[in-house]
């Protein structure tokens, strides 16, 4: 793994970034994946799409994380709200029938 101080150049830096948004999307894919397995449970389960327990659980814990890595936590709190929202809206839909 290169360190980020002996990347000298912006082609290099810049392949470094890509690769790394091509490891976040597939992260993201992977959680997606979750997050329909989720769905199934919770439909087995009677559970409903929002826990605002559960919701609120995550997002102290990106916050928490992002603070501890020296990132802006009320960055990664928002971000995780929009990503929790559109999760919540896939396991609707898995909830209500609707697969796509």
């Amino acid at each position: 793994m290169t360190r980020i101080d002996d990347i000298n150049d912006m082609a290099t830096l810049r392949a470094h970034i890509d690769a790394l948004d091509q490891q976040l999307v597939a992260l993201f894919a992977q959680r997606h994946a979750l997050i329909d397995r989720a769905a199934r449970i919770k439909a087995r389960e009677g559970l409903p799409a929002r826990i605002d327990a559960r919701v609120e659980e995550v997002v102290a814990n990106v916050r928490r994380h992002a603070v501890a890595a020296g990132l802006d936590g009320a960055l990664f709190e928002s971000i995780w709200r929009q990503l929790v929202d559109a999760a919540i809206a896939q396991e609707d839909r898995h909830l209500k029938g609707d697969r796509s």
